[in-house]
């Protein structure tokens, strides 16, 4: 269980860390490192398949909440290759706006081949 703990605790960390960077060119190169080509990506708000339209997701989500970080919300857990983790969302050192909780399946080499998200906590006017 360690193994399958310590794996989703770093799949959630650079899962957090790709929506976190703004730099376009390096979150491109670590969506191209951590997700496979055809990984889809689906929430009650949003959905994407492949690279481009993820990178579009995170790019939309930086630019309506500006400087705003995700962090991680408790303790990831996982198992074969599946991972589940929450995660919060608002500036540093303030309650977070939002709070969700992401379910990942890893594809065989190990990168994210599909995220489905549920959001937990939402203000009432998103």
């Amino acid at each position: 269980m360690t193994n399958a703990t310590e794996q989703a605790g770093r799949t959630a960390q650079q899962y957090l860390a790709t929506w976190n960077e703004t730099d376009p060119a390096r979150r491109r190169a670590m969506i191209a490192q951590g997700w496979a080509e055809d990984a889809r990506y689906v929430d009650p708000m949003m959905q994407g398949t492949g690279h481009a339209e993820i990178d579009a997701m995170i790019a939309a989500v930086q630019d309506r909440f500006p400087g705003f970080r995700f962090a991680l919300h408790g303790t990831p857990d996982g198992h074969g290759d599946r991972v589940r983790f929450s995660w919060s969302l608002g500036p540093a050192e303030v309650e977070p706006l939002a709070i969700g909780t992401d379910f990942v399946q890893l594809s065989p080499d190990g990168r994210i081949a599909s995220v489905t998200g549920f959001l937990d906590q939402i203000p009432a006017a998103a």
